[in-house]
């Protein structure tokens, strides 16, 4: 120890302190990242068919009829290798209107269809801007990272408005 300087103690309270902090800042940490996990996953389920489409099979479906949480209508394909069937499904939502044409790519082995371009781009990723959103709540109270929270919600909220518009 050098004489000039004095002796420093570290108190068991500030051990805690410490230890409570980094407890927090794990805790919360893991559960900001589960939530955007969560969110990426939720959206990849949808977004791997609209996103990787090479291969897919690709055309329109004009809606006929909505019943409970789905609409169908017939499909009428675009791509090579695509055939023309007399009803697909697609999720009925704010998206999907009756009489309306949509472009769609459809699951693969199933009659389910998803929408395509950019505005099923943009749907398929709403999970995540939920996601980012809800992150955005944990950073700022749990980890008290605001700009970091701040940089996480206008994300959700650019994601979420765009794709708004774009399914408009």
């Amino acid at each position: 120890m050098i004489p000039a300087m004095p002796a420093t103690a570290v108190s068991p309270r500030q051990v805690s302190a410490a230890a409570l902090r980094f407890g927090r800042l794990a805790a919360m940490g893991t559960v900001a990242v589960l939530i955007l996990v969560a969110g990426v996953f939720d959206s990849w389920g949808t977004a791997q068919y609209v996103m990787l489409a090479k291969g897919r099979e690709r055309g329109t479906v004009m809606v006929t009829r909505c019943a409970g949480d789905t609409c169908s209508g017939p499909f009428r394909p675009v791509s090579p290798g695509a055939r023309a069937r007399a009803r697909v499904v697609i999720d009925d939502s704010v998206a999907v209107r009756k009489g309306r044409t949509y472009d769609v790519i459809l699951k693969s082995d199933s009659g389910e269809a998803v929408r395509s371009g950019p505005a099923g781009v943009l749907f398929a990723w709403v999970p995540l801007g939920g996601a980012l959103l809800l992150a955005s709540v944990v950073v700022a109270g749990g980890l008290r990272l605001v700009r970091a929270a701040w940089l996480l919600g206008g994300s959700g909220a650019v994601l979420l408005t765009s794709a708004f518009l774009a399914l408009q």
